[in-house]
C-alpha cells in the first residue's frame, strides 16, 4: 500500500468519525435528561479522541496499529435502533450508542472482506477492532442499566 492509498483509507475513517461527533451533538442537544445530554456529550468527546488518533495515523505511519481485539457480547444485533427523544430513558440511549458502534464496526470489516490488499485489509480490521472495543463499553453500560437484575 502506498501513502496515499493509505491516506485515503484513513480520510475516509476520518470523515466517519467527524459524522459520529455530529450525530451525538445532535442527539446531546435534544436530550432534556441531564444524565443522557452529559452522556452523548461525552460520545462526542470519544469520537474526537478517535479522530485524532487517526490523524496522528495521517502524519507517522505506523508499522503495526495499537488496537487489540475486544471481547463482542453482540447485544446490540439483538436491539433495534431507539428513535432520539428529548424525554430518551437511559438505556435507549446505550442501545444508540451501541447500535451505531455497530454500524461503524460492520462497515470497517465490510471495507476489509472487500479489500485485495493485504495491508489495507489490516488496517480496516483494526479499525473495526477499534470500534467493536466501543460497542462492547457500549453494550456493558446497556446491560447494565437495561438490566439490573444481572448485577
Amino acid at each position: 500500500m502506498n501513502r496515499s492509498e493509505y491516506e485515503e483509507i484513513l480520510a475516509r475513517a476520518i470523515v466517519s468519525e467527524i459524522e459520529a461527533q455530529k450525530f451525538y451533538r445532535d442527539v446531546a442537544g435534544k436530550m432534556s435528561d441531564p444524565f443522557l445530554k452529559e452522556l452523548f456529550a461525552g460520545f462526542v468527546e470519544e469520537e474526537r479522541k478517535h479522530e485524532e488518533i487517526l490523524n496522528g495515523f495521517l502524519s507517522a505511519v505506523p508499522e503495526k496499529l495499537p488496537f487489540e481485539e475486544t471481547r463482542d457480547y453482540r447485544v446490540a444485533e439483538t436491539v433495534a435502533a431507539p428513535k432520539v427523544s428529548a424525554d430518551m430513558k437511559p438505556a435507549h440511549a446505550f442501545a444508540l450508542a451501541m447500535k451505531k458502534e455497530e454500524e461503524a464496526m460492520n462497515h470497517y470489516t465490510a471495507l476489509a472482506e472487500g479489500c485485495r490488499d493485504a495491508e489495507q485489509k489490516k488496517l480496516f480490521l483494526d479499525l473495526a477492532a477499534m470500534e467493536r472495543g466501543h460497542k462492547f463499553r457500549m453494550e456493558n453500560a446497556f446491560v447494565d442499566i437495561g438490566y439490573p437484575e444481572v448485577w
